[in-house]
């Protein structure tokens, strides 16, 4: 990945700005079936998946596929799935595959958009959220809006100022409640909030939740297993 850094002018944290694809696909294996979705159209109440290749098939929300893939609730931006208790949020044209039972391993795979870029979807205390994972980053890191919507209090907490694109804007040092990527779920998560949104709107899963996982990348994919 080759972007502009950016410097956090008080405690010397270093992170990136970058405008990224929304393409991603995130893998969640299981010892049992894993059931790869699709979706393919949205409309208020219904939505248009295409489950393990199969024929599309338009879901009605509450239904429940012989895949075992449940519509919890579907708009025209979005739709969110169930698959063995494991709850998803999509968005048009995105592809994701779900595993119905989870081995011991916590464990993600991440495949890289067009660019060479690995954005994903997490979850910061519940709430999804766009993310890049990016090594450059010291720790995750949110915009405003976002860091709102999953109820980080920030304001109140350490101040500095973070060097981007758009030139220096303040932004404050926080500790993130939970911070789950598919199966791997981690607390008390280093992070910071910007005071404006991020460029792209799309977050940094920095250092502070990478380095709890074991990392490793085969050409376009890059799987992360939680260590600790």
């Amino acid at each position: 990945m080759t972007h502009d850094d950016d410097r956090f002018h008080r405690g010397g944290l270093l992170t990136r700005n970058i405008i990224p694809s929304l393409a991603f696909f995130l893998l969640v294996p299981g010892a049992g079936h894993a059931a790869d979705i699709n979706v393919i159209g949205l409309m208020s109440g219904k939505a248009v998946l295409v489950i393990d290749g199969g024929r599309p098939r338009t879901l009605t929300v509450g239904q429940t596929t012989p895949e075992k893939v449940k519509l919890l609730s579907a708009t025209s931006e979005e739709a969110i799935v169930e698959v063995a208790g494991e709850r998803r949020r999509l968005t048009l044209g995105e592809r994701i595959s779900m595993g119905a039972g989870v081995s011991g391993l916590q464990r993600a795979t991440i495949t890289a958009d067009a660019r060479g870029h690995f954005i994903t979807t997490a979850t910061v205390n519940g709430i999804s959220i766009r993310f890049l994972v990016d090594t450059g980053a010291s720790v995750v890191t949110l915009g405003a809006s976002d860091a709102k919507r999953a109820g980080v209090s920030y304001l109140a907490a350490p101040k500095g100022l973070l060097q981007t694109a758009n030139g220096i804007v303040p932004a404050y040092r926080v500790k993130l409640d939970t911070v789950a990527l598919g199966p791997i779920t981690l607390h008390n998560v280093d992070g910071v909030v910007l005071e404006s949104d991020m460029m792209g709107g799309v977050g940094l899963l920095g250092l502070s939740f990478l380095n709890r996982t074991e990392m490793r990348r085969d050409g376009d994919t890059m799987t992360l297993t939680r260590r600790y």
